[in-house]
């Protein structure tokens, strides 16, 4: 049986369930790679090369992933499941984050320390709707977790905002990983 066509012809139900027999660790491991390079390189290099470290570092996040799934056995492209709307709607995702950068550079051009904060919480709003697939809190928990605490970051500590905002979101990442294997715990 073709599985295309198998995805094809089932309900979007059945569609959400396939999509979600997944752990999801290969993005966040992912972003906790990138994030945590990104910081170093805020902590050693001057604001001008720090900044492209994170543009560079955040645009590598999804190929990072591809690679970590590989280690994990996650299908992040869909290939398994040929036809499923929910990962068309992943990849959205994925879209609008690096969209996100439209909004971003405008920022960066008028004060370069604001890079981390519009990235950091853009970025990771894409976990809203990844949490409405699975159903589960794990997506709102991020986004607004990362949110609130990227933007306290931004204004507690504006020397290091290059180190400390990445801290933040690494250390989001690793709760949402620790919900995430739960998750996975809990389905299996």
């Amino acid at each position: 049986m073709n599985v295309a066509t198998t995805f094809q012809e089932h309900s979007l139900e059945a569609q959400r369930e396939a999509f979600a027999r997944s752990p999801f660790l290969a993005m966040p491991l992912a972003g906790i790679i990138a994030w945590s390079l990104i910081g170093v390189a805020g902590y050693m290099l001057p604001t001008g090369l720090a900044i492209w470290a994170l543009f560079i570092g955040t645009g590598a996040i999804f190929s990072l992933g591809l690679l970590v799934a590989k280690f994990t056995g996650e299908d992040l492209l869909g290939k398994t499941r040929k036809g499923n709307e929910f990962d068309r709607l992943f990849m959205g995702g994925v879209l609008m984050s690096w969209l996100v950068f439209a909004i971003a550079v405008p920022f960066l051009r008028a004060e370069p320390s604001s890079l981390p904060l519009t990235v950091g919480i853009l970025a990771g709003l894409m976990w809203i709707p990844f949490g409405w697939i699975v159903r589960h809190p794990v997506g709102l928990f991020h986004a607004v977790t990362r949110t609130v605490l990227v933007l306290a970051a931004w204004y507690l500590w504006p020397e290091q905002r290059f180190v400390v905002i990445p801290a933040v979101i690494v250390a989001v990442y690793l709760a949402s990983i620790a919900m995430l294997v739960a998750r996975w715990k809990k389905m299996a």
